[in-house]
């Protein structure tokens, strides 16, 4: 296992809706910029195996900052990898891995970190991502 996978995390809710939704949210910028923090005219998602996307992301306090990456594996409705670029030519990946039950969505966000800090960042960071999807998803 190389580096930056032994600093690893996974966190998994039960979202109030159906996995279509889910996938909606994460790969249309018009659901992506309702929960994500990211500013609508600058989100770009070419949701495909080597696509690019790029959103400028807004913080609660003003500042704005922008990301790039790219798509590893795409499978609608059911897995997205999205490798996030970092500083310094680095990149790191993250997957989100869904799971239709009934009208409810079991998501699973995985993600391995070059370092702990940089884990406990992407894991709190990620929490933050997911209880904003939680809170937008079920009004699609």
């Amino acid at each position: 296992m190389s580096a930056a996978g032994e600093y690893t995390y996974t966190l998994t809710r039960v979202l109030d809706a159906p996995v279509e939704n889910v996938w909606a949210a994460w790969t249309q910028p018009e659901h992506y910029a309702r929960w994500s923090g990211a500013v609508l005219p600058t989100i770009s998602l070419d949701v495909r195996p080597g696509g690019a996307w790029s959103a400028t992301m807004a913080t609660p306090d003003g500042s704005e900052f922008p990301l790039t990456g790219t798509y590893g594996e795409v499978v609608e409705n059911e897995r997205l990898e999205v490798r996030m670029d970092l500083p310094g030519g680095e990149s790191t990946l993250m997957a989100i891995d869904l799971a239709g039950e009934e009208e409810k969505t079991r998501i699973v966000l995985s993600q391995a970190c070059a370092n702990p800090e940089q884990r406990d960042m992407s894991e709190q960071g990620s929490g933050m991502l997911l209880d904003g999807l939680s809170a937008y998803v079920p009004t699609i």
